[in-house]
């Protein structure tokens, strides 16, 4: 008899199943990516205004103004300009270059730019799964208690608080006390960045948490109820172990999708933020672009934040089957 390979038993098949869901999900976000392509770039080209003119100014010579357009392709008919457009997108990646920061390529714009974002969005996340879960789960514990309300009633003020207020606030009042810089953004070492980023990352995550705290308190009181958390009690474990090992991963998709979502809404939409700080991230770069009308920047930015949020929920989508192998084997 042959023995088999190390991908034929129970743990390969659900590797293989893992991959084939994988891919799955892969080929399935390609048609949106393309949908938005399309999307965005027909939006852009509608936005009215010369780009030779933007560029060469009102002034510029009318035969100067129409090369510029003639080189840059913007005088091609639409379709055109879309599959060229397409073509450097998908073969090297390459987004154009701007029409008002004359010799910079909008990769290079928005390298800087996403990476001050990102920054951003992961010291937010962090503030955020601290503070929300670690107050939901004591709220689901605790439920109709005292701790209870207070928790939920500060959530629900974060909820409904908007982030500039609450940034503007920590700016007055915060910021003096713990000898924060107020604004601007410092990266000149991990400490300088670090206190750039304290203030503007401790808003963001904080109303984050409100959302994510509410989500996990409805999540793990539904779970606390089952019959296999009674079942563990009663063999006399640990509250500690019943909470954590038992009932926080049964708990944990609908957690894992908000987290998810408000990771994704922090990477492309922290552009309030960011303008109250004074960072120079990539929301902030985008709205700058738009009032500059800088087409291939307003179309790269938007791409870039589309693709990132796009690539969070297929992640997300994909850590489903991590933590409830079902989802895999019925969808697969």
């Amino acid at each position: 008899m042959a023995s088999g390979g190390p991908g034929d038993g129970p743990l390969g098949l659900g590797r293989g199943i893992l991959v084939a869901y994988t891919l799955r999900r892969l080929l399935q976000a390609i048609p949106v990516i393309l949908l938005v392509t399309l999307i965005v770039f027909l939006l852009n080209a509608a936005i009215p205004g010369d780009p030779g003119r933007i560029r060469l100014g009102q002034r510029a010579d009318p035969a100067a103004v129409e090369a510029y357009n003639d080189t840059r392709g913007y005088n091609d008919p639409i379709p055109v300009q879309y599959f060229n457009y397409l073509w450097r997108l998908f073969t090297r990646f390459d987004l154009g270059e701007s029409d008002v920061k004359a010799g910079k390529s909008v990769n290079e714009i928005l390298e800087e730019s996403f990476f001050v974002t990102l920054r951003l969005a992961l010291l937010s996340i962090v503030v955020a799964l601290i503070v929300g879960i670690g107050t939901g789960i004591l709220s689901a514990v605790k439920s109709r208690t005292a701790v209870d309300y207070i928790s939920m009633l500060i959530a629900i003020i974060g909820v409904s608080m908007p982030v500039f207020w609450l940034g503007i606030l920590m700016i007055i009042y915060v910021a003096p006390v713990l000898g924060l810089p107020r604004t601007g953004f410092d990266d000149t070492n991990t400490y300088t960045m670090l206190r750039s980023l304290a203030m503007p990352a401790s808003a963001l995550g904080l109303l984050s948490s409100a959302t994510i705290a509410r989500l996990s308190r409805s999540a793990m009181l539904d779970v606390m109820t089952q019959d296999y958390i009674r079942r563990a009690r009663s063999k006399g474990l640990a509250e500690s172990v019943v909470v954590l090992k038992h009932a926080m991963r049964n708990a944990a998709i609908p957690i894992v999708t908000v987290v998810g979502n408000s990771f994704g809404y922090l990477l492309v939409g922290a552009v309030l933020t960011e303008t109250v700080f004074a960072l120079p991230g990539l929301g902030r770069e985008v709205v700058e672009a738009i009032k500059q009308r800088d087409r291939e920047l307003i179309t790269g930015g938007i791409l870039l934040m589309s693709f990132v949020f796009i690539g969070v929920n297929l992640l997300v989508d994909l850590s489903y089957a991590v933590f409830d192998p079902r989802i895999r084997d019925d969808r697969s």
